[in-house]
């Protein structure tokens, strides 16, 4: 799910919510149909974990509140949705998941320092570059930039000279930053290819500074 996506979804999941409290005169007004309860306790799961993930608090809050029911039950559940669209629609979430992001980038950047140190410019090389591809990825996700193709009508992944160009043209980032991030994967594909002659360690400390750089920039 793309997050263009997510307002449309969870606005679909609070109006299954207001139907499953319509049903609670059908029967008692107390409780609300059991088997619309569920399915809207299943969709919602489903939605809450894929966009916050299973350890938020508001899956388990939702887990809970929705165990029974009753038309409390159902009221929890729309109120917590209610939430989740505030927080959606006030673009907090994207701003948790990139700090959130960006603090995995740093532990696997001062891992690449350290191999770097230790004269392993080949794997630091590497690692790097995984960065950055990852970056890239992210990058193109928040900002609504598909990170995949169709072929041969299947969705691959675009590969990362792709999301560069795709970044640059929607001005993510400036045209030098692009020609940087392509000298940086090409030096990455080096050493991912074996061709340890053709770079140096001092070149991939400058990769390791460029790379830590433009990722503090791309995080504000």
């Amino acid at each position: 799910m793309q997050p263009k996506d997510l307002p449309k979804r969870v606005a679909q999941l609070i109006e299954q919510s207001e139907r499953v409290l319509a049903t609670n005169n059908q029967y008692n007004s107390n409780y609300v149909d059991s088997g619309a309860m569920t399915g809207l306790r299943a969709s919602s799961l489903s939605f809450i974990g894929m966009t916050f993930g299973t350890n938020h608090s508001y899956y388990s809050e939702f887990n809970s509140a929705t165990e029974g029911s009753a038309e409390y039950n159902a009221k929890k559940a729309r109120a917590i949705l209610q939430s989740i669209q505030t927080e959606i629609e006030g673009g907090w979430i994207f701003t948790v998941k990139r700090l959130v992001a960006a603090e995995i980038f740093s532990d696997f950047l001062e891992m690449a320092e350290h191999l770097l140190e230790q004269s392993y410019k080949d794997p630091a090389a590497v690692m790097i570059g995984s960065v950055l591809e990852e970056n890239l990825r992210y990058l193109c996700t928040i900002n609504d930039i598909d990170v995949e193709i169709e072929k041969d009508e299947k969705l691959i992944p675009k590969k990362a000279d792709r999301l560069n160009s795709d970044l640059a043209k929607a001005e993510i980032y400036t045209k030098l930053d692009q020609k940087s991030v392509t000298a940086w994967l090409d030096l990455r594909n080096n050493a991912a290819h074996g061709k340890y002659d053709e770079y140096s360690k001092e070149q991939v400390g400058l990769m390791l500074q460029g790379v830590t750089e433009f990722l503090a920039r791309m995080s504000r």
